[in-house]
């Protein structure tokens, strides 16, 4: 750590406060109205949400939290505060605490702790749990905490833990944590990340260098243009990393998008048509992996676990096993203090 008396502030997606239709429809209204999520005129955006998409998903969002809710609450809350503890033990002259996007706890409520914890803090360093850099992930996290510091005249000084797809210590705890269960038999290993629309990546690479490639990252592989805003060259690049790392051979992995919203296009490959067409390509014993998440939520244990598998098994698969995201992985918490202490 260096001189300044620090704090850390480990900032997550959210959940909602409960499994209740009513906490979901709140949780669901506050993050699809964010203009970095669905980037249309607010007055459309907000009848579309409010008036189309929350009505008809609050429901079925709420059974689907119900469905990997544990006794001490959301996964994706209860595994944040596990790893703050992880990296608290590590640290202990260091106060840390957890703030979400959306839902609780929120940035002012973390930043308020720390205080509580000790006045004297000089210098805060936010560290996003998203590796990659998306619009609707690391931007609107990082915009939102940013923004709290600011209207809230905080007088500790902000700085923020720029995407980590790339560091070495980050591919080693992903590669750490999959190496157990590439130690039974597989046949295939899909990376399942989160998707976003195709205009969100090409407004992002256009802003950088005039790129408008839509589905061909050849030229990105070349490492020959800017990357920092490329969700789709950071997530290909990730796993072509990790399976040379792993000594996955060619033809036994590959890269797939999940969480699609509406009908506008998407990165592609989709993660739930790849479990659908598997088993037809003779890939009927699959590894998934979840790179973009580093704690299990909805989007793993309900979308890949449960729903994901049901299409593999249906579609002719034989074995489906969801590698964990990072959670409290050792060397995962080891890379996060390693990537704060690199945060100037």
């Amino acid at each position: 750590m260096n001189s300044k008396k620090r704090g850390i502030v480990l900032m997550n997606l959210g959940s909602p406060d409960s499994t209740e239709v009513k906490d979901v429809r709140r949780y669901l209204n506050e993050f699809l109205m964010d203009p970095r999520v669905i980037d249309k005129p607010y007055l459309l955006r907000a009848l579309l949400v409010k008036g189309i998409i929350v009505p008809f998903r609050a429901p079925k969002s709420a059974a689907a939290y119900r469905s990997i809710w544990t006794e001490e609450g959301s996964p994706l809350i209860v595994l944040s505060e596990q790893l703050k503890k992880a990296v608290q033990g590590q640290v202990e002259d260091v106060p840390v605490v957890i703030a979400m996007r959306y839902g609780n706890p929120t940035p002012w409520a973390a930043y308020d702790e720390l205080l509580k914890m000790d006045p004297s803090i000089e210098e805060v360093v936010l560290f996003p749990l998203y590796p990659h850099w998306a619009m609707s992930s690391y931007d609107t996290a990082v915009e939102y905490a940013v923004k709290v510091h600011k209207e809230r005249n905080y007088k500790f000084d902000l700085k923020v833990t720029p995407p980590y797809y790339n560091q070495q210590e980050y591919l080693n705890a992903l590669a750490e944590s999959m190496k157990p269960y590439l130690a039974q038999e597989y046949d295939y290993v899909l990376f399942s990340y989160h998707g976003i629309p195709e205009r969100h990546n090409i407004n992002a690479v256009e802003d950088l260098n005039g790129c408008t490639s839509k589905k061909d990252c050849a030229a990105c592989k070349a490492d020959v243009m800017p990357h920092e805003k490329c969700y789709r060259h950071q997530c290909t690049w990730t796993t072509e990393t990790v399976t040379t790392m792993l000594g996955i051979p060619a033809g036994k992995y590959g890269t797939s998008f999940q969480s699609r919203l509406g009908r506008d296009p998407w990165l592609q490959p989709y993660t739930a048509a790849q479990f659908e067409e598997l088993p037809e390509r003779g890939f009927k014993k699959v590894l998934v992996v979840c790179p973009a998440f580093v704690s299990d939520c909805l989007e793993t244990l309900e979308e890949i676990a449960e729903e994901g598998k049901e299409l593999f098994m249906h579609a002719g698969g034989e074995s489906f096993q969801m590698i964990p995201c990072l959670n409290t992985h050792p060397t995962w918490v080891n890379t996060v203090l390693t990537l704060v202490d690199r945060t100037v």
